[in-house]
């Protein structure tokens, strides 16, 4: 099967911490990919390493057959890596409308005119028509995490990283952000998300890896990977003889 993205014995440690020990994982075209571990195994470490924000100690990244370990983020995220952070990071004092033309204006590279259509189908597709002229930084937890999504959708990105993109939501508002990311990968468009809201991951991704200890400790099919044991008593803090 092709790769279209791969981290290849990536390492990292901060101090006595290690968050990646020569890690290695793949993304086909097309395919989506959930990671899931506890909180400090280094699951947004390993995003940063591949965007470009974090450089690991030994190690590279490979996207679409050429090394990338040492471009810079915004060569990165014009050959098709876009990703959204945990916590929305928007213009807060831009309206949602102008967060969007940002990043496609600078994700792509295109004139800011040249992107004013895309960018106004984008927001449709993300819920947000009504509420592009609003201040980006008077959205709700649900509007500021489908901001995140349209910035990175504005990009054009053939990979999303997706980074607890549910955490907060309603039941409600978690089923329609998976409808969104099930609509995204109708596209084409290779996805890696984070998330703990394990029940949402498992109905996009095809393939699911657990991190712990800053290594994958298990992965396969969601459901079988959910039921094993090490990730029972490790994630999910009920012991293996339960």
């Amino acid at each position: 099967m092709p790769t279209l993205l791969a981290l290849e014995q990536i390492s990292k440690r901060f101090g006595a911490v290690v968050v990646a020990d020569q890690i290695d994982l793949a993304l086909a075209p097309g395919e989506a990919l959930g990671i899931i571990g506890p909180n400090g195994a280094g699951k947004t470490s390993l995003f940063g390493m591949a965007t470009g924000t974090l450089s690991p100690d030994s190690g590279r990244v490979i996207f679409d057959g050429a090394d990338i370990t040492t471009l810079p983020p915004e060569r990165r995220c014009r050959l098709g890596l876009a990703r959204s952070f945990q916590i929305p990071q928007p213009f807060g004092g831009m309206t949602v409308f102008e967060n969007v033309v940002v990043a496609a204006a600078f994700g792509t590279g295109a004139r800011e005119r040249d992107v004013y259509a895309p960018c106004a189908d984008i927001l449709d597709r993300c819920g947000l028509s009504q509420k592009a002229n609003r201040p980006a930084g008077a959205l709700t937890l649900l509007d500021r995490k489908r901001l995140e999504l349209a910035r990175a959708l504005a990009t054009k990105p053939r990979v999303l990283l997706l980074d607890e993109v549910a955490g907060g939501l309603t039941e409600h508002e978690c089923t329609a952000l998976v409808a969104l990311i099930k609509d995204i990968r109708a596209d084409g468009v290779s996805v890696i998300w984070i998330e703990h809201i394990v029940h949402a991951l498992v109905s996009v991704v095809d393939r699911l890896v657990v991190l712990h200890g800053g290594r994958f400790i298990a992965q396969g099919e969601p459901h079988s990977v959910i039921k094993s044991a090490p990730v029972q008593e490790i994630y999910m803090g009920i012991p293996a003889d339960a």
